[in-house]
């Protein structure tokens, strides 16, 4: 939504922007080691809380930044500060719910947690054009400092117990492990493409999209990516219904939704390139948002293969590569770019999305 004033204010090219972006999640996926070490170690509140202060400094980070460099510190601190805002609370239901339930809460978590890119929208648009794009970074700021406090006050854990017996360089060794195991490697594969679609559709290349090759102005791209937003608000919740549902056939489920994903990637590219309506990119990026959604059986897959004291690190092994992988793919998205323009960058997500599926097909299960 802010890509254009952006690259103007800090004086870089729309591959540098993807570059320095980029940062984030390499940042996010680096700190998933520390991050499900100290989940099961210290336990989620503790965790949280200490995230959740990063994260805010990132943003007051972001909102002062006056070039390249001083944006890439923002985005580093950003990604480590936000690395357990998806695991925390994912950790904490996968220890106190049963595994044939985790599949459904894990996708009412996620559900809940993309409400807040209903902001990054039409809110964040009005916001830019009405103040500039550094007051969106004081806003992240004051939201993360209300979700500290809301933690602060409402989370109940008991103790985490102490574990003398391992070191803290044993446990990050242990995720790394896990990571390469053959109980989780199928939902490593995919997710190293899962998230990173996410981020670079929806995130990065889409506002570009709409107003420089679709022709509109942010607020009504804005408008077309709330939609889409909307969707992956009540995609997770769907797809933790069907997970709980189809049990038997999750795996099918997840590649279905990936490759239909990436399908839909595709057909806007090529919609593109045809003189489509706008309508029709709304429509392809809705269905964007609720196929992708699909991405919670990752969590339910990774549940289900290991007991409860080792969840917290086998989701941060899984994590790594869902965040390393938009790393990865959004500065490969950028080199695309600056080849081949926008509709190039998103491509590379397409690809990437049915390589991963076809490569997890391949893969065994879980013993």
């Amino acid at each position: 939504m802010a890509a254009d004033v952006l690259q103007r204010d800090l004086g870089v090219t729309a591959d540098g922007l993807a570059a320095l972006t980029g940062a984030f999640p390499a940042a996010f996926a680096l700190a998933m080691l520390p991050v499900g070490v100290a989940l099961d170690r210290y336990g989620v509140k503790p965790t949280a809380l200490a995230l959740l202060a990063i994260a805010a400094v990132g943003s007051l980070c972001g909102a002062v930044a006056t070039g390249p460099w001083s944006m890439l510190l923002a985005q580093v601190v950003l990604g480590i500060g936000c690395s357990g805002m998806l695991m925390c609370p994912v950790t904490y239901a996968a220890k106190n719910l049963p595994p044939q339930k985790f599949g459904l809460w894990g996708g009412v978590i996620q559900a809940f947690g993309n409400t807040g890119m209903l902001l990054s929208a039409s809110p964040l648009a009005l916001l830019v054009d009405a103040s500039g794009w550094r007051a969106g970074y004081v806003a992240c700021a004051l939201l993360a400092i209300g979700a500290a406090t809301a933690v602060a006050v409402l989370v109940r854990e008991a103790r985490a117990p102490l574990q003398a017996r391992r070191s803290v360089a044993e446990d990050a060794r242990d995720v790394i492990r896990l990571g390469l195991s053959r109980d989780i490697r199928g939902p490593v594969v995919i997710a190293f493409a899962s998230f990173a679609a996410v981020l670079g559709v929806r995130g990065l290349w889409g506002g570009p999209w709409l107003m420089e090759v679709k022709g509109l102005a942010r607020v009504p791209a804005g408008n077309i990516l709330l939609m889409c937003t909307f969707a992956l608000i009540a995609g997770p919740a769907i797809a933790g219904i069907l997970e709980r549902r189809f049990q038997a056939h999750r795996r099918a489920l997840l590649v279905g939704g990936h490759l239909g994903a990436a399908l839909m990637v595709a057909l806007m590219v090529a919609g593109g390139s045809f003189g489509w309506p706008v309508m029709a990119d709304a429509v392809l990026l809705v269905a964007f948002g609720l196929m992708i959604s699909l991405q919670v059986i990752c969590f339910a897959l990774v549940r289900a293969a290991v007991p409860p004291e080792r969840v917290g690190r086998a989701l941060s092994a899984m994590n790594v590569s869902f965040f390393g992988g938009a790393a990865v793919l959004q500065a490969a998205s950028g080199a695309a770019a600056a080849w081949g323009g926008i509709g190039a960058a998103l491509l590379v997500f397409a690809a990437a999305l049915a390589v991963c599926s076809l490569a997890f097909l391949r893969l065994p299960g879980p013993r």
